[in-house]
């Protein structure tokens, strides 16, 4: 076992030990989508996605401030979220390196009257939400949003960690159980 110091030092800096210190709690992967006033498609990869309620259904992404999507989401008052299955990673990589052409290289269609963008090939779950609240947070915004619609199929999750993409092993996932 290595031991990473998590303070500040010459070599490193707190902000880089916080990263570090976060790649050791693995999570889901999810594509954030939204449309632009002109009904452009905005996206980007997102690590950062929690339940906050289920009366009603809210959910809420943490994103960089200043991005594309995030103006897209405050500009029209809505957003998506794309849980990505574990053959999404290549979905995953685009929409992270934020490649102008992303939507070129997804199979998407707009989805709901909305017209979110929903990523058919690499999502197992899309929830489109209407936007409640913004509240910025150092160099980035929570983003919360209440489901207005939702759809799930059973699949194994994209999960990221460690910085590096992996899924559940099958063997977990079917003798999943809980203890009391």
């Amino acid at each position: 076992m290595t031991v990473v110091p998590m303070h500040p030092s010459p070599e490193r800096s707190l902000a880089e030990g916080c990263r570090t210190f976060m790649s050791g709690f693995p999570t889901g992967v999810a594509v954030v989508t939204s449309v632009d006033g002109q009904g452009g498609p905005w996206g980007l990869t997102c690590s950062s996605l929690m339940s906050v309620t289920l009366e009603p259904p809210t959910l809420l992404v943490s994103l960089r401030v200043g991005s594309r999507t995030l103006a897209a989401i405050e500009d029209r008052g809505i957003f998506a979220v794309n849980l990505l299955h574990a053959r999404g990673q290549a979905a995953a990589e685009t929409f992270a390196a934020g490649a102008p052409d992303r939507f070129h290289r997804v199979r998407w269609q707009p989805r709901g009257d909305d017209r979110l963008p929903w990523l058919v090939d690499d999502a197992c779950g899309f929830a489109a939400c209407a936007l409640t609240d913004v509240r910025v947070v150092g160099d980035h915004a929570l983003v919360v949003g209440q489901v207005t619609d939702v759809q799930y199929t059973a699949d194994t999750p994209l999960l990221y960690g460690l910085r590096q993409y992996s899924m559940w092993q099958s063997s977990i996932v079917e003798g999943s159980t809980c203890a009391s």
